[in-house]
């Protein structure tokens, strides 16, 4: 005769189904509320972009129309003194726009544009012409800029600037496991009491001059 065991119940023959469907109810879930929390954060930056731009262009509305006394009154009442030209920096790069428009753009690259608006002006025409203005399309626009301000760059160039603006050209080193170059510029030099820059430049011409055909080489034979 078998004894009874007590305490053990057997389980029901869909409890693993039931389990399995409890988990993928909460991971749905979770989703879910990851997902609305995501959407909720786009939100608040959209609307913090748009208050932004209200803000800066209502400021430089009331630059407009106010007497300067009473602009400066209306800074100093609101505790805006000092503040208020990034704003109306930002008024007049995005002047074109309405803040709906840029609403999708975070409000850093906001200020990041409109504070160098004359670096970005060409971005900011582009967005004139972009259907849908996000964060990405800046973003993918930003980028196109600076690889070819850096191609730019990688072009060599002798070119440099002095402080009253005018510009002067400037030859790199030149390096030579013999050093013939150096050698005979300074022996120029010495010799006939003219300096470096005089030297290169009568060279520069003769080199010139015969490119152009207008000096002709004979060989010593002949």
């Amino acid at each position: 005769m078998m004894t009874p065991l007590q305490g053990i119940v057997a389980a029901p023959a869909n409890s693993q189904t039931i389990n399995n469907s409890q988990f993928e109810q909460s991971a749905e879930h979770k989703a879910h509320r990851a997902k609305k929390a995501e959407n909720l954060t786009f939100q608040r930056l959209s609307d913090v972009t748009k208050a932004i731009l209200h803000h800066a262009f209502w400021l430089a509305e009331q630059k407009n129309q106010l007497s300067l006394p009473d602009y400066k009154k209306l800074l100093l009442e609101q505790g805006w003194q000092g503040e208020e030209k990034k704003y109306l920096k930002i008024a007049a790069a995005f002047q074109k726009f309405s803040p709906q428009d840029i609403a999708q753009v975070e409000p850093r690259t906001i200020y990041q544009l409109a504070e160098n608006s004359k670096k970005y002006q060409p971005i900011i025409n582009r967005l004139l012409d972009l259907s849908v203005i996000n964060q990405e399309s800046v973003r993918g626009l930003l980028k196109k800029q600076r690889t070819r301000k850096t191609a730019r760059y990688d072009k060599p160039s002798i070119w440099r600037r002095t402080k009253n603006g005018g510009r002067y050209c400037q030859i790199p080193p030149i390096h030579e496991p013999n050093e013939q170059t150096g050698i005979t510029l300074q022996r120029m030099m010495d010799e006939e009491g003219l300096t470096a820059q005089h030297i290169v430049a009568e060279a520069i011409a003769l080199r010139q001059a015969y490119k152009a055909g207008q000096l002709v080489r004979i060989d010593d034979n002949n």
